[in-house]
């Protein structure tokens, strides 16, 4: 298969593993997917269930071709959903919270997407961070007017943005994504409907798959994982610690990421909110999401996995922006457990205890390796051509020695980070 060429992204439904072709159709605003490498998402009558990647030779059916490959996989593969989770609920009132910095071109796709949710009672706001100029706050008063509520947040920060939309949120969910992606229509209610079933429940996380794939970085991304979290649906349950995650709840990046989740209101606000020294924007460089799942969970709430909610998500495109990304990773993670243990000191015997496995665990999940085909990229050079989306929690994915290295140097940097962000806060104060 040439990976020299972009991938198509295209969204496949079938009727049934063995089932006839329900439609086929681009990922949203994406080119028709007619011939060439094709990367798709498979769904069962409406519902994500697998991802598929395949060649359409010139003047073939790409429907029936990436068909012909889902068919078997869906026939064998435990992740697949079979059956709906449970009945799904009237979801709760829910507050969308979107916070952006001068990227008013891709909000503007996002709330479009967000616009045309199915659930049937929920606000839109946008929280602009540290704003420069004024287009975000003319996009949103002038062309969404009475649609979606603008707040403006000169602090810079994700978390603090976010804590400020929690603050403005009139829903009992709020409900948090991000400005470069697109909301699938059912999004929103596959997100939210748990809350009503279930009393205990603290947070809900989704499904993120690329909208593109046309730049060997996005699809080097996309190779390590991306953030895709899988189709199984998850519990995890603090007082039912999950057998198959022995450094459980330490291993938050399993959970879910912070471009699909959504919280009851009053479960995060009992934990006090986001860290606001973590995050994008902050010397941390990220963590926000997962300290925020840790805490929740901590609490003695539950988190939910659901693929039924799903966002396509634009990645950045180029190799400095997943060279920074990869960096952000590895200083997020440590960034958010010293953030955890400086706020919930309590969890450093617990944390204590696994961190043996957990050294090994993040040795692995950072760990340099090639392409199966192919020698991965060299310290200097972007990413291969062989390098093609894989599935979650697959450790035989592409991955170069460079971000590897990044990866690990972030790491160390992490705790530094966080340290400098809680003086910046105090000084700002």
């Amino acid at each position: 298969m040439n990976r020299t060429q972009a991938l198509s992204v295209a969204d496949l439904d079938l009727g049934s593993p063995d089932g006839p072709v329900l439609s086929f159709r681009p990922a949203p605003g994406g080119p028709p997917a007619v011939a060439g490498d094709v990367y798709a998402l498979v769904r069962l009558r409406g519902r994500p269930a697998a991802t598929v990647l395949g060649h359409v030779p010139e003047g073939g059916d790409a429907a029936e071709v990436l068909a012909a490959l889902a068919r078997p996989r869906l026939a064998h593969h435990d992740d697949v959903p079979r059956q709906p989770e449970a009945p799904e609920a009237v979801p709760p009132r829910t507050t969308v919270v979107v916070a952006t910095r001068e990227r008013a071109d891709q909000l503007a796709r996002a709330l479009d997407s967000l616009l045309d949710q199915d659930h049937p009672d929920h606000e839109l706001l946008v929280v602009d961070n540290a704003p420069t100029t004024r287009e975000t706050e003319e996009l949103v008063t002038r062309k969404y007017a009475d649609r979606v509520r603008y707040v403006r947040e000169d602090t810079p920060g994700l978390a603090v943005a976010h804590n400020t939309g929690l603050a403005h949120a009139r829903g009992e969910i709020v409900a948090f994504t991000d400005d470069d992606v697109v909301a699938d229509p059912h999004w929103l209610t596959a997100l939210t409907a748990p809350f009503a079933a279930d009393p205990r429940l603290g947070c809900v996380t989704g499904l993120i798959l690329p909208a593109r794939l046309r730049t060997p970085a996005q699809i080097l991304l996309e190779s390590h994982g991306g953030f895709a979290k899988g189709f199984a649906p998850r519990l995890y349950d603090p007082l039912r610690p999950p057998a198959d995650e022995p450094l459980f709840p330490f291993t938050a990046g399993s959970f879910g990421s912070g471009a699909n989740m959504a919280f009851r209101a009053r479960a995060l606000e009992a934990v006090g909110g986001f860290d606001p020294a973590t995050g994008t924007g902050t010397a941390a460089r990220g963590g926000d999401d997962l300290y925020a799942f840790v805490a929740v969970l901590s609490a003695g709430f539950r988190l939910r996995y659901t693929a039924d909610a799903l966002v396509w998500h634009h990645h950045r495109e180029t190799w400095q922006d997943l060279r920074n990304q990869a960096y952000g990773y590895g200083a997020g993670l440590t960034a958010y457990l010293t953030a955890t243990l400086v706020r919930r000191p309590s969890l450093l015997p617990a944390l204590l205890a696994r961190l043996p496995r957990g050294l090994v665990y993040a040795k692995n999940m950072t760990a340099h390796r090639e392409a199966a085909d192919a020698r991965s990229a060299d310290d200097h050079a972007a990413p291969d051509d062989h390098a093609a989306p894989g599935e979650h929690g697959v450790p035989t994915h592409p991955w170069p020695r460079s971000l590897s290295r990044l990866e690990r140097r972030g790491m160390i940097y992490g705790p530094i980070g966080y340290a400098k962000a809680r003086l910046r806060m105090r000084g700002a104060r």
